[in-house]
């Protein structure tokens, strides 16, 4: 009698070598993630080493670099401050209406940075400059801290901060010693995203009249149509973006920061604020009105009173069904090109799915117009049948949010047991038929999650639309762009308004992770 097939409780049974279609799908997918940075290099070593001293070592450069530095570093110390305050008094404070609270803080990701520094000019002529912009990305982009901090502190265990109050630790105290060291990665996360998403940044800082490299960019790409000035300074902004991704590494750390064992979830006891609630309403509120009321109120405003243009309701219409069937489509493709990069990172890990996987993340790290760029030069001088078609545009949207659909297709795939595959096998079923009948149904919450999440991403999107759009293309972040640029304020409200109705839903999924503290 034959021995029964090796099979390991944990993993389930033996799995056979890499399936050869679904490895050149993936290695596909991982290359046209990468084309970006292979511009990068590519166009560096063209251009030779005097060329680039040339062009980056030089005043410009400097100011550029100058202004993105000190724009980059303000805001992610002022939203890691207003981050991890907000997320103490909601989640560790007595302060009354805390679902509502929570709801407020995550809200300003639903309007886009470009609409936020629209509703402050349009109202504030004056709200610009680096101060402006200081204050104006900060408000925009500090949930990014909010959620993963507010997130941490759920999940801490409260016999840290009661073993520091017996050792005599006061409040302060143990906040800075005990609570704070264990949000290390949770903010060092946060305040990636908020500076990452500030170095990719354009519109926003275009309106509020403040250059920095992305707008440096976009500036030189439409006067000397993707010169190598352009190319430059995208080297100098993907060098940005690798040294920020070396810090969080740094900043992370190796320590351990779960417990050993899960034990009984326990929510911590909640510090009574006394005569400090007032105070601290009255910080939350006006955070939440300077972040949200300011954008929305300038909305409603331009939407009521506003005479500078007549609304064409035809245009509005083709606008957004052209955002939305946009954002359909790369969603659709960005969750397709996932699929084969994913299954390989849960089915059979290694050496090389490790390395696929890890390729599809570059294009988070890197800013929009280094991504156009990059298509416009494959468009021109590779594939010119497809320059300023839909295709090259939906190639950017899926490299940029690429990670998205990966993150979360994965985690789908994890939840789909790799047991069914096998039986499936065992009835005579091939992998694709497996694929398409047993795992993609298990995995279909995943699946629209991941979709949703680009499709939300897609529809306002501004840099790479303006850049590779097809001529004729309008969106609705597109004709925004084109009336609030020309100050009809009037005009660009209504397009900016549906862009927050989209983005909503999403935004609010955000604030629905389940808290085992709530029900206890």
């Amino acid at each position: 009698m034959s021995a029964p097939p090796s099979v390991d409780v944990r993993r389930g049974p033996r799995r056979d070598s890499r399936p050869l279609g679904v490895v050149v799908a993936a290695v596909a997918v991982a290359a046209l993630a990468v084309v970006p940075l292979g511009f990068v290099v590519w166009s560096t070593v063209d251009a030779g080493w005097g060329e680039v001293r040339r062009l980056v070592l030089r005043p410009r450069t400097a100011e550029l670099l100058w202004n993105t530095v000190r724009l980059t570093g303000g805001a992610v110390v002022l939203s890691a401050v207003l981050g991890t305050g907000a997320a103490w008094l909601v989640e560790r404070s007595s302060v009354p209406g805390r679902r509502l609270w929570t709801v407020l803080m995550a809200a300003p990701l639903a309007v886009p940075a470009f609409v936020n520094s629209y509703g402050w000019v349009s109202l504030v002529p004056a709200a610009n400059g680096y101060f402006g912009a200081l204050v104006i990305v900060t408000l925009s982009y500090f949930p990014f801290v909010y959620l993963p901090v507010a997130a941490a502190l759920r999940g801490l265990d409260p016999a840290l901060e009661e073993t520091a109050h017996s050792l005599g630790d006061g409040p302060f105290r143990t906040f800075r010693r005990t609570v704070l060291p264990q949000l290390r990665p949770a903010l060092a996360g946060g305040c990636l995203l908020v500076a990452l998403h500030l170095l990719a940044e354009f519109g926003a800082l275009q309106l509020l009249r403040f250059p920095t490299f992305t707008t440096a960019i976009y500036d030189q790409y439409q006067s000397s149509f993707s010169g190598p000035a352009a190319n430059m300074l995208a080297a100098v902004l993907v060098l940005c973006c690798l040294v920020l991704l070396l810090g969080e590494l740094r900043l992370r750390g190796n320590a351990r920061y779960s417990r050993v064992g899960a034990g009984v979830a326990r929510p911590p006891a909640r510090v009574r604020l006394g005569p400090w609630t007032g105070p601290a309403l009255l910080a939350l509120g006006a955070l939440a009105a300077l972040a949200l009321g300011v954008p929305l109120g300038s909305l409603t405003y331009w939407l009521v009173t506003g005479t500078s243009s007549d609304l064409s309701m035809d245009l509005l219409l083709e606008t957004t069904g052209t955002s939305l069937g946009l954002g359909a489509l790369a969603a659709l493709c960005a969750v397709i090109a996932a699929i084969p990069v994913a299954w390989l990172a849960n089915r059979h890990r290694g050496h090389l799915t490790t390395l696929l996987e890890r390729s599809t993340y570059f294009g988070n790290a890197l800013p929009g117009i280094v991504v156009a760029l990059a298509l416009v030069t494959l468009g021109i001088r590779v594939v010119p049948m497809w320059y300023q078609t839909i295709v090259l545009l939906v190639a950017a949207y899926v490299i940029l949010y690429l990670p998205r659909a990966v993150v979360n297709v994965r985690a789908a795939f994890a939840q789909a047991p790799p047991v069914l595959e096998d039986v499936a096998h065992s009835q005579g079923l091939g992998r694709l038929p497996t694929l398409l009948r047993v795992t993609l149904p298990l995995a279909a919450p995943g699946l629209g999650a991941a979709a949703a999440l680009v499709f939300i991403a897609v529809v306002t999107e501004l840099t790479a639309t303006l850049l590779l759009s097809p001529i004729g293309t309008r969106t609705l972040a597109t004709q925004f762009w084109t009336d609030s640029d020309s100050a009809a304020y009037a005009a660009a409200a209504p397009y900016a308004a549906v862009m927050v109705l989209l983005s909503a839903p999403a935004t609010y999924l955000l604030t629905r992770t389940p808290r085992r503290s709530s029900t206890r």
